[in-house]
């Protein structure tokens, strides 16, 4: 099998000096990738024209996961404030902060649907008592669930409800699965199907090889780019392994982008990486 990435790649370090970066993404408007560094409570971005990075944001409410709406706004997990924002051009809004049994813990990672309904994993980590990445806190549903919410209606249901530590999640192409990891006493990846707007038959697919796969992303064909201890794991939709990418940090998240969709970006531990890929994904 040839390699998914380009015959010269090498792993680049754009940028370090953090103490746990995490949630990528690529802006096309900008050709910046916006990424966090949640303890320090600072958003950064990358600026792919002229290879400098620089503060977006801080404070920022203990950011973490983010993805884009149809619209290229950016949907983003907050700790601190315990919900889902909307950032549209700097402008910030709260789009969900609790449902019926109470707030939210801390919303890790999130994916937008082609109909627009915003799905989110909600474990506790932002609420530690700790601090580190976020405020102290209780969980005052008793859980952690990933939830879906249909901003048109203004319902918020829990899709998810077995897993201790749900964290990164993202949809196959068809939208017709939802990949979620868990992060909690026991570590993999779950797949499930999503039937009218429920998940069903949760199954488990993928375990890291080494540590635990924290965020995930899924390319157009169809396969897993899993972060995990010792780097980035690629695996194809039924879960077997296609491809290993070394990096010398624990990888927390990864992100497509580039002009034309062929770098891998990843967050790890105190650093932003990137590698060429092969073709467009």
């Amino acid at each position: 099998m040839d390699s998914f990435l380009a015959a010269d790649a090498e792993v680049e370090r754009l940028f370090t000096g953090a103490v746990w970066t995490e949630g990528p993404v690529w802006i096309p408007a900008t050709s910046r990738v916006r990424f966090s560094d949640i303890p320090n409570d600072r958003v950064l971005e990358y600026d792919a024209r002229s290879g400098r990075t620089e503060v977006q944001a801080q404070p920022a409410g203990y950011q973490n996961g983010r993805t884009l709406d149809a619209a290229e706004r950016v949907v983003q997990c907050s700790h601190g404030h315990r919900s889902v924002e909307r950032d549209a051009g700097g402008e910030v809004e709260t789009l969900v902060d609790r449902w019926a049994e109470g707030r939210f813990n801390s919303p890790n990672d999130v994916v937008v649907a082609r109909d627009g309904a915003i799905w989110f994993t909600d474990p506790p980590y932002g609420i530690d008592p700790s601090g580190r990445e976020g405020h102290p806190g209780e969980l005052e549903y008793g859980a952690c669930y990933v939830f879906r919410y249909d901003e048109r209606s203004g319902t918020v249901g829990a899709v998810v409800t077995d897993m201790d530590r749900p964290n990164g999640l993202a949809f196959s192409p068809d939208e017709r699965t939802l990949y979620v990891a868990n992060t909690g006493e026991d570590t993999y990846v779950n797949a499930y199907d999503i039937v009218d707007g429920a998940c069903v038959n949760g199954r488990e697919i993928v375990r890291a090889p080494v540590g635990a796969v924290d965020g995930l992303r899924v390319d157009r064909a169809g396969r897993l780019w899993c972060s995990a201890a010792d780097g980035v794991h690629v695996f194809d939709g039924d879960g077997g392994h296609l491809e290993h990418i070394r990096v010398p940090e624990v990888v927390s998240n990864v992100c497509f982008g580039g002009e034309r969709g062929d770098w891998l970006y990843m967050t790890a531990t105190s650093s932003l990486y990137r590698v060429r890929l092969a073709q467009p994904v």
